[in-house]
This record gives structure tokens, C-alpha cells and sequence, in this order.
């Protein structure tokens, strides 16, 4: 390799760097925005207005980029409805969750997503996972039974809405991942954001309706906002550099979780979800180390 190409490529995992950065700062802000104005208005017309608001600028960005009308193949129908219905269950249960968990304590058990996925992957998809893997991923969900500690007087049957949250995005991850390439990201991305709107619509007769003060609307359109830029950020991120480099800096996820936990809503997590989220952490980057590896091989 050239000393000009090893430039461009430092330059472009450094860009991939700073993306992935971005979009974990995004949807972080964009979770405690959820979690403030959550205390004001119902879950569902929280969930409802924000997603008028995203799915209006989602549909702005793909009528732009030429993904209007949405044009899905046959085959690919049952993996975006599975992907919608991912996406769905996903955010309610994680919002649930969010709505009596410290946002560390739930953005820790999220960070074992990648080793969720990965486990999955090799069930499901039958991807070649070696013991080396195996072991650490078995080994981060010890991480995540550290952050829950059932049966214990710390126990939060809160949590297990986190954990189920996690399944529904590995069931979205998959659904992504069988997607045919003529299906473009940004209908996908509304689809999504329009199932989520719609179920949200249809839930509020049941769960109340409450005035909307500047304030709360003033959090909506914050949440919507960062919602947009993680979304956009993170595509971007999986075009740029060497994702085995950019991958392990989802973890910074958790270190705007804990500041802003601990500045917004006063909270902080006790030891004992602190060594689990390092566990998590450790075991992932370690999985990813060795996904790296394997694709070299």
C-alpha cells in the first residue's frame, strides 16, 4: 500500500469515526428528550407527534433522493413487514422501558445488541461463528444478567422490556440484512418510521391525550431532530473506512447516557451495571476484533 492510500484510508476511518460519534451522541439526546417529555404527555402521543415530525422530513429526504414512489420487489414484502414490525416493537418496549429506567441503566443492556445480532446471525442465517466468538458473546450476556440481577432486591422488571427491545432490533437487523439491493435504504427507513407513526395513532384513544405545551413541543422537535441526524449519520458511517475500526465506537452510546443521566435526570448506575456495561463492552469490541479477522481470512 502506498504511503498516499494509507493516508485516505486513515482519513476516511477517522471520518467513519467521527460519524459514528455524531450518530451515538443523536440517538442518545434524542432518548432523553423521549425520556423528559415522557413525564409531561402519554407514551403514545409522545411517540405519535415526533413521528409526524420524522416521518415528514424522511419522506422529504427520499422524494429527493429519487426513493418516491417506493418501489419494493415481491420477494422483499414479508422481510419489510417483518422489519416494520421490528421496528415497532422495538420502540415501544424500549420507550416503556425508558419511561421508568435510568437511561444508563437501559442504554447499557442496549449495547449487547451487536452480540445479540451476531448470535442470531449464526442461528437464523447459519453465519460461521467460531468458539472464540461464541464464548465472548456468552460471556457479554453475563454482562447484561450483571445490569438486570434477577431475583435479586436490585431486580427491575423493567429491564426485561430493554432486553425484549434488543430482540426486536435483531429481528428488524435481520430482516435488513435479507433485503434484496434493489430495495432503497431511505423507503425502508420511511416505511419504518410510518408503521411506527400509524401504531402510535392508533394506540392514543387508549392511552390519552394531554395539551401540548411550548415546552413539550419544544422537546418533540428536539427529539425528532436528533432522531433525523442518527438516522442519516449512521448510514453514512457504514460507507466510510474500516467498519471493524468505526464499529467499536457505538460504545460511546453509553458515555452520553451516563453524563447525560447524571446532569439531566440525576441519576447515575451502582457498581454493578457499571461492570456489566464494561463487560458488554469488552466482550463486543472483542467480537468485532475477531469478525475482522475472520473477513481477512
Amino acid at each position: 500500500m502506498t504511503h498516499n492510500a494509507t493516508v485516505h484510508t486513515a482519513s476516511e476511518n477517522h471520518r467513519g469515526i467521527v460519524l459514528m460519534v455524531v450518530a451515538m451522541a443523536a440517538f442518545t439526546f434524542n432518548d432523553a428528550c423521549m425520556k423528559s417529555v415522557n413525564a409531561d404527555l402519554p407514551l403514545f402521543q409522545a411517540i405519535f407527534l415526533r413521528g409526524v415530525l420524522t416521518t415528514t422530513a424522511l419522506g422529504i429526504i427520499a422524494w429527493r433522493a429519487g426513493a418516491l414512489p417506493i418501489r419494493i420487489p415481491r420477494r422483499d414484502w414479508k422481510l419489510v413487514i417483518w422489519r416494520a414490525l421490528g421496528e415497532v416493537a422495538s420502540t415501544v418496549t424500549f420507550l416503556l422501558a425508558l419511561r421508568q429506567m435510568p437511561l444508563a441503566n437501559l442504554s447499557a443492556i442496549m449495547q449487547s445488541l451487536p452480540l445479540a445480532v451476531t448470535l442470531a446471525a449464526a442461528v437464523v442465517l447459519r453465519s460461521p461463528v467460531g468458539w472464540r466468538r461464541l464464548g465472548a458473546i456468552l460471556i457479554g450476556f453475563c454482562g447484561v444478567i450483571l445490569i438486570v440481577r434477577p431475583g435479586t432486591e436490585g431486580f427491575d422488571h423493567w429491564a426485561l422490556l430493554g432486553i425484549a427491545s434488543v430482540g426486536f432490533v435483531v429481528l428488524r437487523d435481520l430482516a435488513t440484512r435479507g433485503l434484496s439491493p434493489a430495495v432503497p435504504s431511505a423507503g425502508v427507513a420511511l416505511l419504518a418510521a410510518t408503521s411506527v407513526t400509524v401504531t402510535a395513532a392508533l394506540a392514543v384513544p387508549f392511552d390519552g391525550w394531554e395539551p401540548v405545551t411550548p415546552l413539550a413541543w419544544a422537546k418533540i422537535g428536539a427529539a425528532a431532530g436528533f432522531l433525523i441526524v442518527g438516522y442519516l449519520t449512521v448510514v453514512m458511517t457504514m460507507r466510510v473506512g474500516d467498519i471493524a475500526i468505526v464499529a467499536p465506537f457505538r460504545y460511546t452510546a453509553l458515555v452520553f447516557a451516563l453524563v447525560l443521566g447524571w446532569l439531566v435526570f440525576d441519576q447515575f448506575p451502582d457498581e454493578w451495571t457499571l461492570l456489566g456495561a464494561v463487560i458488554i463492552m469488552a466482550t463486543g469490541v472483542y467480537t468485532f476484533h475477531r469478525e475482522r479477522l475472520a473477513a481477512r481470512r
